[in-house]
């Protein structure tokens, strides 16, 4: 058990497939909540249904978790494994008078259920006790009157009447604990002083309240999200794109992006919108939880992600550029592609909205010379153009390289054959990017380097003869 003063909070999916968007929102809610306060943030795997649980499926939460940027205590904690704890919890409510043995078929059950449909399924073991010999459910005896109150930190006060909650069962007749049992043991075994999950599991909520009573265990804060819908306000579906964390990571919104976002997808802390993550655990709490489900905005997670791009540590964002690439398969940067590279992201990364749209952006420090000039560039290469680039190369051969001296130069050669500037930026695009559409060429030049930039605008020049 731990400290009872601690808050512990856990994630626990089940690894059916990839890791959903909306279980990667709740895993950093649990994160924030926890390590906002000095607290633990554990993981569980809920593998107990073995026909669908796959390893491949954990090692795909488990990645897409990292990737976030979440760090968990401890080992991750497999259910399945604890089988035998779950039943031996059901052993024990069964013998201080909190369950029965349930002798009831299959099909007796749904003979019952057809004869009083709309209402829960009443065995008529409860309080019987000429008990055959014969293989049994554990189901727990179920308060009949009165009601289940849930004091929610999201929903407020919830109540069921316990007339609409049936004696759940614990045990199977095989031996195997019910899902509702173990996440209530796993729970309680873990210390977890706080439940933050999706409000889809608010009707289970009721019935493992009962169990914690049933044990005299302290109940776990409660507290149930809304769920995430697209931009139509229906359920998220792949219909609305992109729904798995792996497809927002091959899109090319950085970790931290992602982390901002959703944070504010359901949560607001006054009008705030961006913020770093010191900031989100300082002010992560649950009343700034709201009630309606929120909506998957690609338009401001496009200008959250551009922000992040933007305020990044270049160093920082060229590991997160190395990352993004190895990822997605693509062929990983040479040190001469970085130290092209490095220099230019100050002056691309503000405009960028997405990794890949700054790697487009950064073409030109990622290709090698000769420079491939594609037939559009091509045009504005003619006889007079090239002549201004070779004036401007030597022109060029004694300047500091300061933006502002080698934008002067070429504002002078400009002039010298009567010509504006944008006359011959269309050049220095072709030569130094071989596209039209570039940075600016100063800052490509700036970016590149004098020798760099200098050999490009020659290379030109000669194979022109």
């Amino acid at each position: 058990m731990s400290d009872p003063a601690q808050i512990v909070t856990r994630f626990a999916p089940s690894p059916t497939g990839y890791l959903h968007i909306g279980g990667a929102r709740t895993a950093l809610f649990n994160w924030l909540f926890a390590r906002g306060r000095g607290g633990k943030f554990l993981l569980r795997i809920e593998d107990t249904d073995r026909a669908r649980s796959t390893p491949e499926a954990t090692a795909a939460i488990l990645k897409g978790l990292e990737w976030l940027g979440l760090d968990w205590d401890g080992e991750p904690i497999s259910q399945f494994a604890r089988k035998d704890r779950h039943a031996e919890v059901a052993r024990e409510m069964l013998a201080r008078g909190a369950a029965y043995r349930c002798f009831s078929t299959p099909e007796e059950i749904a003979e019952w259920r057809e004869a009083h449909p709309r209402q829960p399924f009443q065995s008529p073991w409860r309080d019987a006790s000429d008990l055959p010999d014969a293989p049994y459910a554990i189901r727990l005896r179920a308060p009949r009157e009165g009601e289940t109150v849930i004091a929610d930190a999201v929903q407020g006060e919830v109540r069921v009447a316990n007339d609409q909650l049936d004696d759940m069962v614990l045990l199977r007749s095989d031996g195997t604990p019910t899902y509702m049992l173990a996440v209530v043991v796993d729970d309680h075994d873990m210390g977890v002083t706080h439940v933050i999950r999706g409000d889809d599991h608010l009707t289970n909520t009721a019935r493992q309240i009962q169990i914690y009573d049933a044990m005299g265990w302290p109940r776990p804060v409660f507290a149930h999200i809304p769920l995430i819908h697209g931009e139509d306000g229906k359920k998220l579906s792949k219909r609305h794109g992109a729904v798995g964390l792996h497809e927002f990571a091959a899109l090319g919104y950085p970790p931290a992006a992602m982390r901002n976002y959703l944070a504010r997808l359901g949560w607001s802390h006054g009008d705030d919108e961006l913020f770093d993550d010191a900031q989100a655990r300082d002010w992560f709490d649950l009343p700034g939880i709201g009630r309606a489900p929120a909506r998957l905005d690609f338009k401001k997670l496009e200008h959250v992600s551009g922000h992040h791009i933007g305020s990044m540590d270049d160093a920082a964002l060229l590991a997160t550029l190395e990352h993004y690439l190895a990822e997605t398969g693509a062929r990983p940067l040479t040190e001469s592609q970085k130290q092209r590279l490095l220099p230019a992201l100050p002056a691309l990364k503000e405009k960028a909205r997405t990794l890949p749209q700054l790697l487009e952006q950064a073409r030109f420090a990622l290709i090698d010379r000769p420079v491939d000039v594609d037939e559009k560039a091509a045009k504005a290469l003619d006889s007079v153009s090239l002549g201004m680039l070779k004036s401007l190369t030597a022109a060029m051969q004694h300047a500091s390289w300061a933006r502002d001296e080698l934008e002067q130069a070429a504002k002078r050669i400009a002039e010298e054959n009567g010509v504006g500037l944008g006359k011959i930026a269309g050049p220095l695009r072709a030569a130094l990017a071989g596209r039209t559409a570039t940075p600016s060429v100063f800052d490509m030049m700036t970016a590149l380097g004098r020798e760099e930039s200098l050999a490009r605008l020659q290379d030109q020049t000669e194979l022109a003869g």
